[in-house]
Parts: structure tokens; sequence; C-alpha cells
């Protein structure tokens, strides 16, 4: 039988993954002067498709009773990851400078930051 808990952890692997290549490139392309080109909103898409899942995913979960978890705590953590990723586009995209890109970096640095805050809080480690 497949349990939410099997379904969520390849989901927020995904989306650690995704970030972090996305912090990673657009970090590089902060060191070298670029500016946010399309290989770096592909990978800001991918981020988001993720985080997506794993906002669907998280509701699933706790409409299905999983009643461990602070319900507004988690939505929270859940909404702020929805919204990182695209405010961090706009502003890359508005900025012509070399920074347009460091700003996608800190965007998927802090999305890694809340995810681990949001398996923490959904296993329980850190709720």
């Amino acid at each position: 039988m497949v349990t939410l808990g099997t379904v969520l952890l390849p989901v927020t692997l995904t989306v650690l993954a995704c970030a972090g290549l996305l912090a990673l490139a657009s970090a590089v392309a902060t060191a070298r002067g670029r500016r946010a080109g399309s290989t770096l909103m592909a990978l800001a898409a991918c981020v988001e498709l993720a985080v997506v899942a794993q906002l669907v995913v998280g509701l699933a979960g706790l409409a299905a009773g999983h009643d461990d978890v602070s319900a507004a705590l988690f939505v929270a953590y859940l909404v702020g990851l929805a919204v990182i990723v695209p405010l961090a586009v706009v502003w890359a995209r508005g900025e012509p400078s070399r920074w347009g890109p460091g700003v996608l970096a800190i965007a998927g640095l802090v999305v890694l930051v809340l995810m681990a805050r949001l398996h923490q809080l959904w296993t329980g480690a850190g709720a």
C-alpha cells in the first residue's frame, strides 16, 4: 500500500534537487557577470513545478487527516514556497545587471531551507 509519506519524500527530494541546481547555476552566472537567461528561467520553472506538486501532495496529506502537523504553519510554509520563485523570477528579469541571477541563487537557497523545515514539520522532527 502506498502511503502519503512514501509519496511526499520523493517530491521533497525532487524540489531539493531542482532548487539546489537553480542556486548553483545562478551563483555561477552571477560570478561570471551574466544576466538571467533562458536556462535559468527554465530551471526556475522546474523548481516551481516541483513546488506546486509539493503543495498538492502536502494539502492532500492534511486533508487525509495527518493531524501530527500544525496545519496553519504547514500551509504557511507551502504557500511561502509557492510564491518565492515567481517573485524571484520577476525580480531577476527586471534586473539588467549580473545581480539578476543572484536573486535566483538566493531564491534557490531559500527554497532549500524552507523545504528542509517543511520536511521536519511533516515528520515531527522539529514540531
